[in-house]
């Protein structure tokens, strides 16, 4: 037992001394086989997640792209390029250690436009399909991609008809486009952790896995794929009192070794504790403790609620934020309470107004980073990993601060 301890220690300090040499101010170092890297896209216009997996699998998890407001974030770096161009041109520096410049999957959480783009803000058409340029299908249109997952593929008709709405119109056709042209569209399979696998060497990573928690109301038990509709049946309720997009997002985990990641879109609990209304809770439960976990729905008033947070207790909270209102003053201030659940924790932000900090207080002076691109760097075997926080003002993709090792637990 001594010698095993001993041994865990060894390899964390020759990975720190690994990563010390990276330095404030330098380029991020490039991604290489067996580490985990996890980009949080600072666009100031929606969410991004980029990942690249430990043999060189990569995804991403929603492309949003919302239009100018005096109570959004400005434009990351700047507003000459749309949020799509600004995150296809960051993977595609990211992605140049792999030999394929290629996604191999999307996942889109849910069918809101900081998650996938809007039609009326897109600059360009495309020149393959018939369908506008933003957010998802612009990424989707510039790089090349093996399989997109989304909470309603085929139909689009739960839990009422979406296909009427000028979004999802794009959406569709952007999606049929690539399904004829090589493609695959699935739906979330809730349960599963067969939908996204490693695709180069696997057999190397035994220790990885991405588990599906929920989406649409349904939530994974804990064994095999069995699953809980926490939802009612559409006919018991009002066409009024249908679950709405957050309610219905994707959520998933990704396990690498003992560090696991969570991603849960946009869920909430509605301020409903105890009904269904709050799907939060029990994908928390589900889920489990996690090291890093992206606060659900921006870490507005509705979300991070006090039970979702004692069942997973993250080391490390990553908020993508793009509004004044994000995060909520009393969502902050739980998230950083030590009764709720103890022990450390590290918040960080890709963009924090300057209204929103006055509004905060003091309470942002115990954030880690209120601005630039957040990178998570697992190291091979999940033992430990490491925060980076990169400039979003230009694309020099330099290093302004750098936190960990932290310990996977």
């Amino acid at each position: 037992m001594i010698i095993r301890k001993l041994l865990f220690i060894l390899a964390v300090c020759s990975q720190t001394v690994l990563f010390a040499q990276v330095k404030v101010g330098d380029t991020y170092p490039a991604w290489s086989e067996g580490y985990m890297d996890i980009h949080h896209i600072s666009t100031g216009r929606g969410e991004c997640v980029f990942a690249i997996l430990p043999d060189g699998t990569t995804m991403m998890i929603d492309a949003g792209e919302i239009g100018p407001s005096p109570r959004v974030t400005d434009a990351r770096p700047d507003d000459s390029k749309s949020a799509g161009e600004w995150i296809t041109r960051y993977i595609s520096h990211m992605m140049r250690p792999l030999p394929g410049k290629k996604l191999d999957y999307i996942l889109l959480t849910h069918f809101h436009n900081d998650h996938m783009g809007d039609v009326r803000l897109g600059r360009n058409k495309s020149d393959k399909g018939n369908y506008v340029l933003s957010g998802i299908t612009e990424v989707g249109d510039k790089i090349p991609f093996r399989k997109i997952v989304d909470r309603n593929w085929p139909d689009y008709n739960w839990p009422a008809a979406q296909t009427d709405d000028k979004n999802m119109q794009n959406y569709i056709r952007f999606v049929n486009w690539h399904v004829a042209n090589g493609a695959s569209a699935e739906q979330f399979k809730v349960g599963s952790n067969k939908q996204f696998t490693l695709l180069r060497h696997a057999d190397k990573y035994p220790e990885f896995e991405i588990r599906n928690l929920a989406a649409n109301g349904h939530v994974w038990t804990g064994v095999q794929n069995n699953v809980n509709n926490q939802f009612p049946p559409l006919e018991s309720i009002t066409a009024d009192e249908f679950p709405g997009e957050n309610h219905c997002s994707a959520a998933i985990r990704i396990s690498y070794g003992k560090f696991d990641y969570f991603n849960g879109g946009d869920i909430v609990n509605s301020n409903a504790s105890g009904t269904w209304r709050d799907i939060e809770t029990p994908v928390g439960l589900v889920t489990g403790p996690v090291e890093v976990c992206e606060a659900n729905h921006h870490a507005y008033h509705d979300a991070m609620g006090e039970a979702f947070l004692k069942a997973v207790r993250p080391r490390v909270i990553i908020m993508q934020l793009w509004s004044a209102g994000h995060p909520d003053h009393r969502v902050l201030q739980r998230m950083l309470d030590q009764s709720v659940y103890p022990g450390e924790r590290d918040i960080f932000a890709t963009n924090l107004m300057e209204a929103t900090k006055i509004v905060l207080g003091r309470r942002t002076g115990q954030m880690k980073s209120r601005q630039g691109h957040i990178v998570i760097r697992v190291h091979p075997g999940g033992d430990s990993y490491m925060i980076y926080i990169l400039d979003d003002s230009a694309e020099n993709f330099k290093v302004t601060n750098i936190h960990g090792p932290y310990l996977s637990n």
